[in-house]
Formats: C-alpha cells, sequence, structure tokens
C-alpha cells in the first residue's frame, strides 16, 4: 500500500487526500495509515492500493477537463 505522496512523487495536500478518501469510502475501498513526520506535515496519511490509485486518477481525468478543453455549454 503507498501513500497519495509515494505514488504522485509530490504533496497532494488536503483538498486531494480528502477527494480520494471520498472516493475510496465510495467505493467501500480498504486502506491503512501511516504516521509521517517531515518539516512540512506531522501525522496520519491514508495508504491505498496502487491499483485503487490508479483508478481515482483515471475518474478524474474524464470529470476535470484540462485546460485546453472549453466547456460544452
Amino acid at each position: 500500500m503507498i501513500s497519495i505522496f509515494d505514488y504522485l512523487g509530490k504533496a497532494g495536500g488536503k483538498e486531494l487526500g480528502g477527494k480520494v478518501a471520498a472516493y475510496g469510502k465510495l467505493r467501500g475501498t480498504k486502506f491503512a495509515q501511516r504516521e509521517i513526520s517531515n518539516p512540512k506535515y506531522t501525522g496520519k496519511v491514508h495508504l491505498y492500493t496502487k491499483e485503487f490509485l490508479d483508478e481515482y486518477f483515471k475518474v478524474q481525468s474524464i470529470f476535470s477537463p484540462s485546460k485546453d478543453e472549453g466547456l460544452p455549454f
């Protein structure tokens, strides 16, 4: 199991973490937690399977148009 940081190679932030957690809850995804401490953050982070994070970011890309795309309405 890996964190969003491990998956992205950078911090995802509180907003992204909340969205991933909400999607995980909706999907009934199991997760673990790990305690971390570094200069930017001390606390618990959620850990997910790589497959779940792959799915989340694939679904997110469908519902989040790129900046180059105009909205159809």
